[in-house]
C-alpha cells in the first residue's frame, strides 16, 4: 500500500481528534501543527509521498 497525501490527512485527523479528546489543551498546538504542515506541503516545500 502506498501512502499519499489523500491516505495521510484522515489517519492524521483520527489522531488529532482522539489526542484532542484525551488532553483538551493540546488543540491550540495540534492544530497549528496540522495547518503549518498542510501549508507546507501545498507550497511545494515537502513532497507529497508517493
Amino acid at each position: 500500500m502506498t501512502i499519499t497525501i489523500a491516505n495521510l490527512q484522515p489517519i492524521i485527523a483520527l489522531a488529532a481528534g482522539i489526542l484532542i479528546l484525551i488532553v483538551p489543551r493540546l488543540l491550540n498546538f495540534i492544530v497549528a501543527i496540522y495547518l503549518i504542515l498542510v501549508g507546507l506541503i501545498g507550497l511545494g516545500v515537502f513532497r507529497a509521498l508517493s
